[in-house]
């Protein structure tokens, strides 16, 4: 599929590719709208957090593209793209979306719940980074093995089950009361499946739509190669984001890219590496600055969800912005 639509927007003149990217902007802005309501209307139902649902159900479909590509270019011998997307999702996520997010609303965080999925998350960076070594996958430089793929997936599942029980026992102990919804629970998860469509397939038309767009602006195909794929598969996750800020669910904001994070490494990089025999290599500029990068963000972004305000505020939306800012910067002119 995504073979065939890069061939037809190659067909296309550059007003028509333009005209592409605003309708799937606007498809992707009301698939975004679809998935925030539906998963802040199962919440209710459910009784479960929204920043709960934010770090499991809304991840999962937000994290797909990321999945797609990743498995794709596993699959046809690209395993650098397959881990450059997930660690670069990682710091496009928590970097720049959370940074924007911070920027145009309030992004409050429930510190019970903020420490256990957070811990995980920053887990999850280490994790990666761990395995990622040569000293730990025992060759001359590193390698992400294909069981480790399957211990990953294994993780993944385990992630689920223990964010669902997790959310249940906060509930209980809280008391906190949901009303109830009059909506049958299968219309909300329809609706929540139509969102989360629309977003990944806009998705898919978007970013090759972008990067014809850039390549006939003159733009260097290196230029766009290191930046629209992290950032291309990041867009579910900035609109979806910015979408709950606006409509006041900032909790869900931030459990939609805790979740993400942890995704990208268990379910992208994991699938990743369970469907190829070698494994992902690891390019040594990695321990350089991508490793390096994420934890910096990771950490900065711990430290900033567990103040005592309870939120997010602007100026370390900033900072986070920044330090991605910073990290583009490097990736062209230190590596």
């Amino acid at each position: 599929m995504d073979i065939a639509v890069h061939h037809f927007l190659t067909t296309l003149p550059t007003i028509a590719v333009l005209a592409v990217v605003a309708f799937t902007l606007f498809t992707l802005s009301k698939g975004a709208d679809i998935l925030v309501d539906e998963a802040v209307s199962l919440s209710v139902h459910w009784g479960v957090p929204k920043l709960i649902i934010g770090a499991t159900i809304v991840s999962l479909g937000t994290t797909l593209p990321e999945a797609t590509v990743s498995v794709l270019a596993a699959v046809n011998g690209n395993p650098d793209l397959a881990l450059g997307n997930a660690v670069g999702s990682i710091i496009a996520d928590t970097g720049l979306i959370i940074g924007i997010a911070a920027m145009i609303g309030v992004l409050p965080v429930d510190r019970n719940t903020i420490d256990r999925q957070g811990r995980i998350q920053f887990a999850a960076g280490i994790l990666l980074t761990a395995v990622s070594l040569p000293l730990f996958s025992k060759t001359p430089g590193g390698v992400i093995h294909q069981w480790m793929g399957g211990i990953f997936l294994l993780l993944l599942a385990a992630y689920i089950y223990i964010s669902i029980r997790w959310s249940r026992a906060l509930s209980a102990s809280t008391g906190e009361i949901f009303h109830e919804e009059n909506r049958p629970v299968y219309v909300q998860l329809a609706k929540l499946g139509l969102g989360i469509t629309l977003v990944i397939l806009s998705s898919k038309v978007l970013i090759p739509a972008v990067e014809i767009t850039a390549i006939r602006a003159g733009i260097p195909q290196s230029v766009i190669a290191a930046t629209l794929v992290a950032f291309g598969t990041s867009l579910p996750e900035l609109i979806t984001a910015v979408t709950a800020v606006r409509k006041g669910h900032g909790e869900l904001a931030i459990g939609n890219i805790i979740g993400a994070d942890v995704l990208n490494v268990l379910f992208v990089v994991g699938s990743a590496a369970a469907v190829t025999t070698e494994g992902l290599r690891v390019p040594p500029d990695f321990y350089k600055l991508q490793f390096p990068a994420m934890l910096i963000i990771l950490t900065a972004f711990r430290i900033f969800a567990k103040n005592k305000k309870g939120a997010i505020a602007k100026r370390e939306g900033i900072f986070l912005a920044g330090i991605y800012a910073i990290y583009i910067i490097l990736n062209y002119t230190w590596i």
